[in-house]
């Protein structure tokens, strides 16, 4: 593996090529990427294809990579031209791209934006919350896990964040009505460090799951685009965002092992399964 940084309008992105290029296969660099995670949430899903040149980087102002924008916040625009600006470096044409979570709805955007990036994208679990039917609400629950956090600090605004996201079906009022849930019942500290920057936990991260993907543009791309889903997601938010990322398309999502964290090994806390989740990765990545 190989590491580099670039220089970008106003920060500085790390990034890390495995294997060669160009690549030995002729096929596309594979590019997995993530937000609010970094390059190391990916690296039991990278390990999956030996066979593959795989890229994976820190968005700005995340892991490794700096940001001099005097910005705070996450746009799905900006870490978009970030990625367009690491594809380019590559200098290998298009890439293959897995991207999820907030990676996906980065992806998104990337295809929208600079169509001749990527040929495949499997856009996994794209927490796009405006577009499900209950949108209101859902940006209500999201607004809910911010105050936590405001007002407690990350331990309550996580079990928050794990209240809000394992709610099955539609936020209705019986979810609002809940008590607030106890840190402590998730394995969290109850203690308050004092920090307020989380990019999960505070509203820097809200224009990335306010996003709604430019459909023209998409469709107009030469990429095809797959929406992804995990098994275990399908009642929960981000199960239902892809059902709704999916039908606003034109398609139907596609079914992935696991869940929102499916290709995660056991270094995050719950673990997924990778090998069946690359596995089906690349039976996806196949049928291009």
């Amino acid at each position: 593996m190989e590491t580099f940084t670039l220089a970008t309008a106003g920060a500085g992105l790390v990034y890390d090529v495995r294997g060669p290029l160009p690549t030995a296969d002729g096929r596309p660099p594979l590019f997995l990427i993530g937000h609010p995670m970094d390059a190391s949430g990916f690296a039991a899903l990278a390990a999956r294809f030996p066979d593959r040149t795989v890229v994976t980087y820190d968005p700005r102002g995340l892991g490794r990579s700096t940001r001099e924008d005097g910005r705070v916040d996450w746009t799905p625009e900006i870490l978009a031209d970030d990625v367009h600006a690491v594809v380019a470096a590559l200098g290998a044409g298009p890439a293959e791209m897995f991207a999820s979570s907030g990676g996906a709805v980065t992806a998104l955007a990337l295809v929208a934006r600079h169509p001749d990036d990527v040929t495949t994208l499997v856009a996994h679990e794209p927490p796009l919350i405006t577009i499900t039917p209950d949108g209101p609400a859902a940006v209500r629950a999201r607004a809910g896990v911010r105050d936590a956090y405001e007002q407690r600090g990350w331990g309550a605004g996580m079990a928050a964040f794990v209240a809000m996201t394992s709610w099955e079906g539609e936020f209705t009022d019986a979810y609002f009505a809940r008590p607030a849930p106890d840190p402590a019942a998730y394995g969290m500290p109850a203690e308050d460090d004092g920090s307020r920057d989380d990019p999960l936990l505070s509203d820097r991260s809200w224009a990335v799951s306010d996003h709604r993907p430019d459909v023209d543009a998409i469709a107009a791309a030469p990429t095809r685009v797959v929406i992804a889903v995990g098994e275990e997601s399908r009642a929960v938010q981000t199960g239902r965002t892809s059902d709704a990322a999916a039908e606003l398309l034109g398609q139907r999502v596609t079914v992935f092992p696991s869940h929102h964290g499916g290709f995660l090994d056991g270094e995050f806390g719950y673990p997924g399964k990778p090998d069946e989740f690359a596995a089906r990765l690349r039976e996806v990545l196949d049928a291009s």
